[in-house]
């Protein structure tokens, strides 16, 4: 074969790969989802002369053709696998793997955000739970366990703690970061595995004056298999999926949860939710406003509120017994001034503000 036309034949079989690719993109319907980053994809932007003129609909369509470029999922692994095995990086895009564990960069310190927070605890106390008993905690981070021994950017946990008990008043502070390791997280999610914080759950009772005390022995394991968790779509890597696990017995089956967004009530366990867009919404149908959840034996009639984030949805069933109703709170999606209007802050009620060090590191989306 002459040189001639191993020219022809490699620009023919470049330009059928280009206007392949090219006609795929155009034909295939755009995906709504993102299932392995948990998000939405950038949709086609919408037209105007305004948009067009001020350039905001190229920055629009960039994103639409990055999002919806077919074999995107494959192309990023091929990226990250070359940033980590080609050329050395330590991390993508602030993710790392350590142990088998994908673990996320937090950094640095934003001791603004930090008082903040202390600030809306403060400002909820004064409005609604005076004289009440309540308590604070903060869950680290997968990031406390691995960064510093190991020589990734991490943010001052210690000072944290520190800002948070100098700025917050009137309300206790528990303890739980040496409840916790590295293992007790999900190796390919931001959470931690529901039937590695038995011991976490104790501690907060302890802390919030509560004699229950739960014990592996007085639940049944459950597992759900493949779990990939968030890190696992961000780090665009193959790794084992985890066991999604969770903890029940016979009070928790025969648990209430009332939806106050829906009205509706559902079970503290939706296993059918494993498949959705989010697998961890198995544990009290993922993000929700306020909720509360109904002890059916409650042996009295003392009442938890929790002010939490998703790491609240897990340990929550683990608190029932010793209460006879549980409510939480998500600040991230219900206003302050609403609470008065859902809330009873009764006298027989604990309270507790449950944070990871991530929502505490961005305290401004709580409303």
């Amino acid at each position: 074969m002459s040189k001639r036309i191993k020219n022809i034949a490699v620009t023919i079989w470049f330009l059928t790969f280009i206007i392949g690719f090219f006609a795929a993109n155009v034909v295939l319907p755009d995906a709504e989802f993102s299932r392995s980053e948990r998000r939405r994809l950038a949709a086609v932007p919408a037209f105007t002369w305004e948009r067009l003129l001020s350039g905001d609909l190229f920055e629009d369509f960039d994103k639409y053709s990055v999002d919806q470029f077919i074999f995107r999922d494959f192309f990023r692994g091929v990226k990250a696998f070359a940033g980590y095995n080609l050329f050395g990086r330590l991390d993508y895009n602030g993710i790392y793997l350590m142990d088998g564990s994908i673990i996320k960069i937090e950094y640095p310190l934003n001791e603004q955000a930090v008082l903040n927070a202390a600030k809306k605890f403060n400002d909820i106390y004064k409005q609604y739970l005076s004289g009440m008993d309540v308590y604070y905690s903060v869950i680290p981070d997968k990031n406390y366990f691995a960064a510093q021994k190991n020589g990734y950017l991490s943010m001052d946990y210690k000072r944290m703690v520190e800002l948070l008990q100098k700025g917050i008043e009137d309300i206790n502070y528990i303890d739980i970061f040496d409840c916790l390791s590295l293992e007790d997280y999900y190796r390919t999610d931001i959470h931690w595995s529901q039937d590695r914080i038995i011991d976490v759950a104790g501690r907060l009772l302890e802390g919030m004056g509560n004699p229950y005390r739960p014990c592996e022995t007085q639940f049944e394991a459950q597992k759900l298999y493949p779990f990939f968790g968030s890190y696992y779509g961000q780090a665009a890597i193959r790794v084992s999926p985890d066991d999604l696990t969770f903890l029940t017995n016979d009070l928790l089956e025969q648990a209430i949860v009332y939806d106050f967004e829906t009205r509706s009530e559902s079970k503290v366990y939706m296993p059918d939710k494993f498949n959705g867009m989010d697998p961890y919404d198995v544990f009290l149908s993922g993000a929700k406003a306020l909720l509360t959840v109904t002890n059916p034996k409650a042996a009295s009639d003392r009442e938890l509120i929790i002010f939490r984030d998703s790491f609240g949805s897990s340990i929550a069933p683990l608190l029932l017994e010793g209460y006879s109703r549980i409510t939480l709170v998500d600040l991230r999606y219900m206003a302050t001034s609403l609470l008065g209007e859902y809330i009873d802050f009764s006298e027989n009620t604990d309270v507790l503000f449950l944070y990871n060090t991530i929502i505490i590191n961005n305290s401004y989306m709580l409303k």
